[in-house]
């Protein structure tokens, strides 16, 4: 995969294109990247994705701070990567380009610069100043500038559309089940480990402590759950704490996002490590003593190993 920050030397042979934020890279995007790789290898193009840095809210609507994406640049590079596309524009969003019309931006850039010869949108795609970029508007463009348009129509799961909002809801309220069938993979957080408190030492459950590489990435609600901690190549279970930690912890207003990695004991301060969600085991609460808490986390460590010792299938490889 090629990836183009500009469109100064882009060149794709009839290039099958498709536009989004893609945020997730859920299984609806995945079928439209399906669809774009099969158009492309039946006419002899190359697929290419087209997607934004930063994302296009951050630029339109800067004082709103609930933007909270699925996936960071990085994430959705990767993603794209392993989906098997030939080319991704990442294009900067700017105010400027932000007031181009659509059809400007057909026009100027999907014909213009990058010669697109097969468009494919998803069934809700709405793009461009005041979204004016829909599937009938974009189907005269193609007529009008000779280039083919194809729209994929909604995917259904479970009787339920696809889609990020969705997702955001099931990682906000823990189900991770729905999130992770939804998204085709397992929703994961990264970032770098910090020092704390190290109380957990005192207590026989030593934590990491996780600093996230993005400020917009969403993180789960407070609460302790099931997870795999990969680390320099290798994979280890877990449990993870998101919250306050009213047992140990007089600033009820600092979220901590610490994890106690199971048969582990190295020096991994600063190091850069990948946190995989897989089930939500309770709440955070409060606990009389630390002795109570101990005796819990002994009890969450318990489910934390059936649980995947019972669903092997899921895990990541």
């Amino acid at each position: 995969m090629k990836i183009h920050r500009d469109l100064t030397n882009f060149h794709a042979h009839n290039p099958v294109l498709t536009i989004g934020t893609f945020d997730g890279v859920h299984l609806g995007h995945q079928k439209i990247i399906a669809r774009l790789n099969e158009l492309a290898a039946q006419t002899n193009g190359e697929s290419v994705i087209f997607t934004f840095d930063p994302h296009p809210r951050k630029v339109i609507a800067p004082e709103e701070t609930s933007l909270r994406v699925l996936t960071t640049l990085d994430e959705k590079i990767e993603l794209f990567e392993q989906s098997g596309i030939d080319h991704l524009i990442i294009y900067p969003f700017t105010p400027e380009f932000a007031q181009l019309s659509y059809g400007e931006f057909v026009e100027q850039i999907l014909v213009g610069q990058i010669h697109t010869h097969y468009l494919v949108l998803g069934y809700d795609h709405k793009f461009g100043k005041n979204r004016q970029g829909g599937f009938e508007f974009l189907k005269n463009c193609a007529d009008r500038l000779g280039f083919h348009i194809e729209k994929i129509d909604v995917l259904l799961m479970n009787e339920a559309n696809v889609s990020s909002t969705k997702i955001r809801e099931a990682i906000q309220n823990g189900d991770f089940k729905t999130a992770n069938s939804f998204l085709g993979h397992p929703f994961t957080l990264h970032g770098t480990v910090v020092e704390g408190q190290k109380l957990g030492r005192k207590i026989e459950f030593p934590t990491a402590n996780l600093e996230t590489s993005d400020a917009d990435k969403i993180v789960p609600g407070y609460g302790v759950y099931a997870v795999q901690v990969k680390i320099q190549e290798k994979t280890y279970e877990g449990m993870l704490n998101i919250g306050s930690r009213p047992t140990v912890n007089h600033n009820a207003d600092h979220r901590s996002i610490e994890v106690n990695i199971f048969e582990f004991d190295e020096d991994i301060y600063g190091q850069f490590i990948e946190v995989v969600f897989y089930q939500k085991l309770r709440e955070e609460q409060k606990f009389p003593s630390l002795d109570a808490l101990k005796e819990q986390l002994f009890r969450d460590k318990t489910e934390t190993k059936e649980f995947f010792r019972e669903n092997q299938e899921l895990l990541s490889k």
